[in-house]
């Protein structure tokens, strides 16, 4: 029996202006908290709720097999990807309210990297600037990014 290798990864995302420029940060630790690496992206027009769902696709996309636990802040993505998705999918992407689901696009993506996983995954909400530090360190990621997006979009028209 091969031994798979664990991985905790902290996703989250920021937006200033909600809708306006923001970023998708994810830091990648070993369960002891050792960061294996980390990275961000940016984006010029976009949401709160995009990025956090960019994060975590962007978290799966880096390690596509393994045992890992996704950590994010984010009640809408941990509710969306282990409840909602599945009543979604069965009203073909409409809400209880028989709406389109928001961020379909995304959700769809993520759905499929969740599904073609190899391994153990496991989805964790923790509460946002409560002193966790892989999420703590993927927030400030986020931040910084965004607010050089932000900073660069006002000099640079």
């Amino acid at each position: 029996m091969t031994e798979t290798t664990q991985f905790i990864i902290y996703a989250d995302g920021s937006c200033k202006r909600n809708p306006g420029p923001g970023a998708a940060a994810v830091v990648i630790t070993t369960p002891g908290g050792a960061i294996v690496k980390e990275f961000v992206r940016a984006f010029r027009d976009t949401t709160n709720n995009r990025m956090e769902l960019i994060a975590v696709i962007s978290a799966l996309k880096a390690v596509p097999r393994g045992d890992i636990r996704i950590v994010t802040d984010s009640q809408y993505v941990v509710k969306g990807i282990t409840g909602w998705i599945t009543s979604w999918k069965a009203k073909g992407w409409l809400t209880a309210q028989r709406q389109p689901v928001l961020n379909k696009d995304l959700w769809q993506e993520l759905d499929a990297l969740a599904s073609a996983h190899v391994g153990t995954l496991t989805w964790q909400w923790t509460r946002g600037h409560a002193g966790t530090p892989g999420n703590e360190r993927a927030d400030a990621l986020a931040q910084q990014a965004a607010e050089e997006f932000c900073a660069h979009a006002h000099t640079h028209p």
